[in-house]
């Protein structure tokens, strides 16, 4: 893919194309491909992800590479809070574990700015995390992609 390739859908988005393009960013994250994450951004995205500030596509691949090995049995999911023209904002949780076998679950919201290619130009995230014990985890399907079928954030009671 080449570095500004268009990323439909594009905004102005709709409540359909809204929600599309957060289930294509969960799948995107869900792979755990820093590289093929970083594409879905601008080459000079701007983010701040808990404390840190990745600024470009170099910096987001670094930042999700570190993630990921940190953070093990990585799964997502996303929900659309709101969305307005070039807007979306989303809440969401993902499920995790340290080296030492300790569960996680992580809660968090962004805001996110797109331009007119449907690239994420902006990416501001709020994270909190809460410890879970395995029984309690509720993001239990395969490595990679959500099923269609398993629920969602509210339907979760999440």
């Amino acid at each position: 893919m080449a570095d500004n390739e268009a990323r439909p859908p594009f905004p102005p988005f709709t409540r359909e194309t809204a929600i599309q393009k957060v289930r294509m960013a969960e799948d995107g994250w869900n792979s755990r491909d820093p590289a093929r994450v970083a594409l879905a951004y601008t080459v000079d995205s701007r983010w701040r992800n808990r404390a840190e500030f990745p600024r470009g596509r170099d910096q987001i691949v670094e930042f999700l590479t570190r993630k990921w090995q940190r953070e093990l049995d990585y799964r997502l999911i996303k929900e659309l809070w709101a969305f307005t023209e070039n807007r979306i904002a989303v809440r969401f949780a993902y499920e995790w574990r340290d080296d030492s076998g300790n569960w996680f679950r992580s809660y968090g919201n962004e805001n996110w700015a797109f331009d007119a290619q449907g690239l994420m130009a902006e990416r501001h995230a709020s994270i909190n995390d809460s410890r879970i014990t395995e029984r309690e985890r509720l993001f239990l399907w395969p490595q990679g992609r959500r099923p269609d079928d398993h629920p969602g954030l509210s339907d979760l009671g999440l």
